[in-house]
């Protein structure tokens, strides 16, 4: 025991309640989405330019998109149903550690193989300029869905961690981001995330008129991380119908129902979750993404963990004030950095004071906030940003909880579950 020790010791935590938020349900069912897959890519003229013969490039991401491995795989199966031939093309700027293996690794983490689409997976950092910007930049995409006969981008919309405008996570930024690999994504990066609402576009723009684009395949998630619904587009649609995506998918956010707390614990964080490891749309704006206004308003931050599919990468840990030596032990800098570099995101991979155990990282967040109510401290515990269906809330909260008709308390207050070396379990 040293003295910070002894100064979180003095640090009394408070009971918690266990509250379910309510948010709205529409999904579609697991056993159901290849035949969604099928009936939305066969709308009239949707998938008509896949010819026979033709080899199409299907782009896979490096979120954890919900049916990510089945959705790939209905879409590869639809064009061989038109006696074209698939492949897959990880699309992921700079993540996997930047490199073929890792990029393979990464979408295989997801289930996305081989032997389970069907399709042969091409993973390459090599790029070709595909076009000019017609601001003085060269566009990149990767080599292999160049050379192909159509490419499918396919990809998860929603509101972006870094910057707002009408096209964030989605389609335009797949193609300017994802295809770019690592020298298109850092050409696309160079001027910042303030810049970003209007690089996107521009490069996506410059892909679809110079690079085989056939169709753009959109994907809605609900709250509960489970699938809403498809959205296929010709490419001369995807500027008008994605931001009409970006403001449906903004809907289904799975926001916290709270304005503010004291002290926000997050269980886990992870390119698998977010781009930034937790969403700041969900966890609120903190130094590492000055560009968002929204989200809960925390004093804290705790990070306790880091998840699985994230592979060591440890980007957006910036956003904390405290973690565990737990966490800190999994970083695996070299893919932090790379990412963090290609970005121009330092702020996301600084490291925050590192406490021997999430009771520690716990109260040494609560004994240096300024301006709460020390006997009635705000706190909240999530597991992460996409999973907030369930959370835990103050004692000092309750009140508030239960007169929010899209909250339901279950159960509490309890002390935190800590096990004899200060970790929750």
């Amino acid at each position: 025991m040293g003295i910070i020790s002894d100064l979180c010791a003095e640090v009394a935590l408070p009971r918690m309640f266990k509250v379910r938020q309510l948010f709205d349900r529409r999904c579609i069912e697991r056993e159901r989405i290849p035949g969604v897959v099928f009936a939305e890519l066969s709308r009239p003229g949707l998938g008509d330019p896949v010819k026979k013969g033709m080899r199409v490039a299907l782009t896979c991401g490096s979120r954890g998109v919900a049916n990510i491995a089945l959705i790939i795989k209905s879409i590869g199966d639809f064009v061989k149903s038109k006696g074209a031939s698939p492949f897959i093309v990880p699309a992921m700027g700079s993540h996997g550690g930047a490199t073929a293996a890792g990029q393979r690794a990464l979408i295989e983490s997801y289930g996305v193989t081989e032997a389970y689409t069907g399709c042969p997976i091409l993973s390459s950092m090599e790029t070709v300029v595909i076009g000019e910007s017609g601001e003085g930049d060269f566009v990149r995409i990767d080599r292999n869905a160049a050379e192909a006969d159509g490419i499918i981008v396919a990809g998860r919309v929603k509101p972006h961690t870094d910057f707002h405008g009408p096209y964030e996570s989605g389609i335009m930024k797949m193609m300017a981001i994802g295809l770019g690999k690592r020298e298109g994504a850092d050409v696309c990066h160079a001027a910042g995330f303030g810049r970003m609402a209007h690089m996107v576009p521009l490069f996506g723009r410059t892909i679809l008129k110079n690079a085989p684009v056939i169709l753009g395949f959109g994907i809605l998630e609900n709250a509960y991380c489970e699938t809403l619904s498809f959205a296929a587009m010709r490419p001369d649609e995807i500027g008008e119908k994605e931001p009409l995506l970006l403001e449906e998918a903004r809907r289904h956010l799975p926001v916290i129902r709270f304005e503010s707390a004291d002290v926000l614990v997050v269980d886990r964080i992870g390119k698998d979750i977010s781009g930034d490891g937790m969403d700041p749309n969900i966890t609120g704006a903190g130094p590492c993404s000055p560009f968002i206004s929204n989200g809960l308003r925390a004093r804290r931050t705790v990070i306790l963990d880091l998840t699985e599919g994230t592979h060591g990468s440890a980007m957006g840990v910036g956003a904390a004030h405290t973690i565990t030596r737990r966490l800190f032990d999994k970083i695996d800098f070299e893919a932090s950095y790379v990412n963090a570099v290609t970005s121009r995101g330092l702020d996301f991979v600084r490291i925050p004071c590192i406490l021997e155990n999430d009771r520690e990282a716990v109260q040494l967040a609560l004994r240096t906030c300024v301006g709460h109510e020390p006997a009635r401290p705000r706190v909240i515990r999530i597991a992460d940003s996409l999973h907030t269906e369930t959370i835990f809330i103050s004692e000092a909260m309750e009140e508030e909880a239960r007169r929010d008709g899209r909250l339901e308390v279950l159960e509490g207050p309890c002390e935190w579950p800590f096990d004899a070396g200060g970790n929750l379990w």
